[in-house]
Order: C-alpha cells, then structure tokens, then sequence
C-alpha cells in the first residue's frame, strides 16, 4: 500500500481520544485527528516524531490525519487501525499469506454471528469452508521484542472471539489475524495484565477451533506492506507447534 507524502512534525499531546496537536517543521501547530479508539500506550509520547496527511476535505472537521509515528526514537508504528483491513485485504489478494490461499472472493464488512457483528474480511470459494477472519492492530510493545494485544480493555473484542467460535460450530473457518503494525515487534501475546477476560476468551476460541495468525507490517513514510510471520503464545506457553490449531507458520 502506497501512502500519499506525509508530513511530518513532533507530537505535542493526544487528547480526547481522536485529537493530537501537532508541531509542524515549519514550527507551525496543527490539531489532527487521530484515527486509534485504544489507549495508544508507548505509542503517543509527547516529542515524537509523526507524521500526518494532509487530507484537506471540505466534508471534514479537521484537516490533517495522524498516520505514522516513531517509537522510542527507533521503530515505526502504523496508528491509523482503518488501515489494517485494506492491508490484509491487500496481502491476501497477492497470495501473501499461506494459510489463506486458494479464496478467490475477498468480501467485506458482511453482517455475521448472533450479537449483531460484521466480519472485517470474508473468504470464499466453492470446496473450501467460508474463512470469517477479525483483523486487529497490534503497535504496543512491551520489551525484547514483545508485542501484547489489546492496549485497553475491549469488550468489542471478546464479542468477536465469540463470534468467531460461533462459526467454527457451523462449519467455517475463524481466524484473528494480528495485523501487527510496528516495527518492533518480533512476537505476540495476549494482554493478560491490561484484559484477562479478553486472553481468557482468546484461550477458549483457541480450544474451539478458532486460528489465529500474526504477520508484521513492513513500515516506511511512503509505504505499508503486510510481511512476515510472527509467532503467537498464550500466556507464555509456545502455541506454535503442530498439535495445536493454531494457524501460524
């Protein structure tokens, strides 16, 4: 994914969930929307470099969107979650991931479940199970290459591990896939300290025959691009290893 130029600038708070004033080169100060519903931990430390786009829209309030920023002077992270969807959309049309080749038709946003969900990408092709697939961003990291999903509590989140088991009991294929967008992060984890309840729900999808895949995101200025593999562990123990359902490389 291709990304128009950015601008960049230092960040000077983020506020109110969906605000961040920015410092512009031109020492210039901005107010951005910021495009993350989550707690943004290590991710909106005031005095780090940023970058925006200039979206300059008459249909909306604010001019420029915050995109990118630089994580402890040293990585990148990718803050606009809308992004994660069009990117794993991406991948999957190129053939980029392997657990979910042979799908020809990638649909989205379609009505699923019993709580009133919509799936983020929808798979199908004649002879192979319906693959439902939740994306989730991933940009806080932890330490020595950790990275821990959720950042805040999310009870959104839970409902779609439900959702997810709920297909698997009809038939089709549930897959969380992490869509993790910062350089830093080499592995995942669920966030036991931030939401036990949501790592518990994840441990019970898992047993029901939910997957769960984890790739990183390859970062720059100008471009985005889902990447490797990551490997995924719940609560310290290694799933990655074949006798489990785990749908990891």
């Amino acid at each position: 994914m291709n990304l128009p130029d950015l601008l960049e600038g230092r960040l000077l708070r983020r506020y109110k969930r969906f605000l961040a004033d920015v410092r512009l080169a031109d020492g210039s100060e901005v107010t951005a929307h910021c495009p993350n519903t989550g707690s943004m931990k290590n991710c909106a430390e005031p005095g780090s470099r940023v970058w925006l786009l200039d979206v300059n829209s008459p249909q909306r309030k604010l001019r420029y969107r915050w995109e990118l920023v630089e994580v402890a002077q040293r990585y990148l992270a990718c803050i606009n979650t809308g992004r994660a969807n069009a990117l794993v959309r991406e991948a999957i049309i190129d053939r980029r991931i392997e657990a979910l080749r042979g799908y020809a038709t990638v649909l989205s946003e379609r009505p699923y479940g019993d709580e009133g969900s919509r799936i983020d990408l929808l798979l199908t092709e004649p002879g192979l199970p319906d693959c439902y697939i939740e994306v989730k961003n991933v940009t806080l990291l932890v330490g020595e290459g950790l990275g821990i999903f959720p950042d805040a509590v999310t009870a959104r989140g839970r409902k779609h591990l439900r959702e997810l088991m709920g297909v698997v009991r009809q038939g089709a294929r549930g897959v969380l896939f992490f869509n993790v967008a910062h350089s830093g992060i080499e592995r995942i984890e669920p966030a036991w300290e931030i939401d036990p309840a949501y790592a518990e729900t994840l441990a019970e999808a898992l047993d029901a025959g939910v997957e769960v895949l984890a790739h990183g995101v390859d970062i720059s200025p100008g471009h985005l691009c889902v990447g490797r593999p990551l490997p995924f562990r719940l609560g310290g123990i290694n799933m990655n290893n074949p006798g489990n359902n785990i749908g990891l490389i």
